[in-house]
């Protein structure tokens, strides 16, 4: 594989912007989850209110943009999880 030169950084992530609640209820929705949502203080006064990556270096010089859906990212996450907590589950 060749070397390339980038023209600085690229951002890699989905440009569809969703809060962190609406992230929490889809989880509580692929998992059943009765668990309340709480909700917390930012970490830091400076911790970002806004995450939406432009992604259009990314698919410009990398010809990369996202291939998963959330539903579908999340419920693969969701599966790795519960099997590492079988492992764990195991060895105990």
């Amino acid at each position: 594989m060749g070397e390339h030169t980038l023209p600085g950084p690229v951002n890699i992530g989905n440009p569809n912007e969703q809060t962190i609640q609406e992230f929490a209820q889809e989880i509580k929705r692929i998992t059943s989850s009765s668990s309340e949502i709480v909700f917390q203080p930012l970490p830091t006064a400076d911790d970002p209110k806004q995450r939406k990556p432009d992604i259009t270096k990314a698919k410009q010089l990398l010809g990369w943009e996202p291939r998963v859906s959330l539903e579908d990212g999340l419920k693969q996450t969701i599966a790795y999880f519960q099997g590492k907590l079988a492992e764990a589950g195991k060895t105990s």
